[in-house]
């Protein structure tokens, strides 16, 4: 199928197919005649260009214009022919249309609808605005739905991909193995971690995982972020790194290289570099350090009033720690003891009186700042390249302890405050790490202290949870319209381990759930739903945050009742499965 303009030769036929689609509702021949003079497309709407069609080999399938001047219009038409119906064509249509009056300075769109397709634009993200008099019918009602287009802010996006489809390449064990071989248990969590590659872009061309993954895990992601077609490469995992595997591959790293994609790591490391023949600078991952991010954080501290760097100081070894720990306990204060490298909270410990065993070091310690609401805050931000910083934006990450679970991003998730504070802070933090010679993604993580100020704790020089938020954000906005919060939750505990066709037929069920209450559901960690203690990651995503608590809800009863499904009828323990 492919969406073009429509020809002033084909009115005849367009006015034809408007009426039979009107028709598939059910209207009665005096209904209908009643509309036709507002439905009728004549040559000049044609020729004004804001007509569209789709058409595949059956012939044309769908219209759909766009009424109106900027900065506010209205969706004319969309009609699709009866046979295409729930194909997909009016999908396509109306973010074409989206697409369209984005580019010519439109930020809000209005639709009278008829009643039986207002749902249809609901689960496309349109909000409903009211109602308002048929210009056919007297008497007659229609609902009003609108969608915002709101203007980009920034040029992070075009500085991140080149303004180009990606090739995505999940290597985070390989990056993570640049300060120490990871454990098995590390390697194999980083594995799983490594489908949120996935989303290291708005519209992937490549996937590049080391763990094999269900097609039908792609497809549905694509239906639900209208991707165009992606090809995988996968289960490509060894000793080596994946980058390492790739290279390993000839054939697979001349294909990258020549693709003319955008070529995405989760993180840079030597072996990246050789793919794309540009060396990382000796000094590029400096900040990765806990140690060294804090250096800067006191050096720039003092230009930005609403930021407390908490305390830190380095012990030789774990029985070194242990005898500070005591002491500072003894006294009444918690420490936070970290090794100097470490993601997602492995290799940093909250210490408060109970029994923790730490590494044999060396180590940092660090102050406990009180927390205020929202306790962790995380910055993220593009360096593109000539070492300009471009601020994606700031979110909220779920955090227990110090592990972290997830994270929100969208408009009301972050205080404003707060989030000027930690976007001027977090600039400026690029900058100095823009000077090593890094290049790509970054962010820098905060706690929130009971004073309101923001507590700088690490710098990430990779892409991490709330970047996949970022990125589904960035194309939910464009192909729905509208503002998005999405929120990421990487471990949905699951009631029973299930095999690839029964969780795809799940993530099926969980979608069209969340799509009736007007919230879409991605899929993000498929491949852990096999595990002994098994799991699955989504993303969700709505217009308002209290659509994600009941989504969030729902999605996490809806998993563990999976468990039923292996139940005896007596209620006693179901038998484990067999392993595939």
């Amino acid at each position: 199928m492919r969406i073009r303009p429509a020809r002033v030769g084909e009115t005849a036929l367009l006015n034809d197919l408007v009426m039979r689609s009107k028709a598939y509702w059910g209207y009665d021949e005096e209904f209908l005649a009643a509309c036709r003079d507002e439905l009728t497309i004549d040559a000049g709407d044609v020729t004004a260009g804001r007509v569209v069609v789709a058409e595949d080999g059956h012939g044309v399938r769908g219209v759909a214009s766009l009424q109106g001047c900027a900065p506010e219009g209205e969706l004319g038409l969309l009609f699709v022919d009866p046979e295409a119906i729930g194909t997909g064509v009016g999908r396509a249509l109306y973010r074409h249309v989206l697409a369209m009056a984005r580019e010519l300075g439109f930020t809000r769109l209005r639709i009278e609808a008829d009643p039986n397709a207002a749902p249809f634009y609901r689960a496309t993200g349109a909000r409903p605005a009211g109602t308002a008099p048929s210009g056919s019918v007297p008497g007659r009602a229609l609902p009003v739905l609108e969608v915002a287009l709101p203007v980009a802010r920034g040029g992070w996006l075009d500085a991140w991909t080149g303004g180009r489809r990606a090739a995505h390449l999940g290597n985070v064990a390989e990056f993570q193995a640049q300060w120490g071989d990871p454990s098995e248990e590390a390697r194999r969590a980083g594995s799983h971690y490594a489908c949120l590659a996935a989303f290291a872009s708005p519209d992937p061309a490549v996937l590049v995982l080391p763990r094999p993954v269900p097609r039908a895990w792609v497809e549905l992601n694509a239906a639900q972020l209208a991707w165009d077609r992606v090809v995988v490469y996968d289960g490509l995992d060894d000793r080596a790194g994946l980058v390492a595997a790739v290279l390993a591959r000839p054939a697979l790293a001349t294909h990258l290289r020549d693709s003319g994609l955008a070529l995405l790591p989760w993180g840079r490391t030597r072996a990246f570099g050789r793919l794309t023949g540009e060396d990382l600078p000796s000094a590029a991952l400096r900040y990765e350090s806990k140690r060294a991010a804090h250096e800067v954080f006191v050096r720039l501290a003092p230009a930005h009033p609403r930021i407390a760097v908490p305390a830190q100081w380095p012990v030789p070894n774990r029985w070194a720690a242990a005898r500070s720990v005591r002491a500072r306990a003894r006294r009444g204060h918690a420490t936070i003891v970290k090794t100097e490298h470490g993601a997602g909270g492995s290799g940093t410990w909250l210490v408060d009186g109970h029994r923790v065993r730490l590494p044999r070091g060396p180590l940092l310690l660090e102050e406990v700042v009180l927390a205020g609401t929202p306790r962790d805050v995380t910055y993220d931000g593009v360096i593109g390249p000539g070492g300009e910083v471009h601020d994606v934006g700031v979110a909220v990450m779920d955090v227990k302890g110090t592990a972290y679970r997830g994270a929100t991003v969208g408009p009301g998730v972050v205080p404003d405050p707060l989030a000027e504070t930690a976007s001027r802070f977090g600039h400026a933090v690029g900058g100095e790490i823009g000077a090593t010679g890094y290049r790509g993604w970054f962010d820098v993580d905060f706690v929130t202290g009971g004073d309101g100020r923001l507590a700088p704790t690490e710098i990430n020089l990779r892409l991490t949870g709330p970047s996949a938020a970022f990125m589904i954000k960035a194309r939910l906005d464009r192909i729905r319209g509208g503002d998005h919060v999405v929120r990421t939750v990487d471990q949905v505990p699951l009631g029973a381990r299930l095999p690839d066709d029964e969780l795809i037929a799940l993530l099926r069920r969980l979608c069209r759930r969340c799509a009736e209450n007007g919230t879409v559901l991605v899929p993000t960690i498929p491949t852990a739903a096999y595990e002994p203690a098994p799991y699955l990651g989504v993303a969700l995503a709505a217009h308002a945050i209290d659509g994600l608590d009941a989504a969030e809800a729902l999605v996490r009863d809806a998993a563990l009742d999976v468990g039923r499904m292996f139940s005896p009828p007596d209620g006693s323990a179901a038998p484990r499965r067999s392993s595939r």
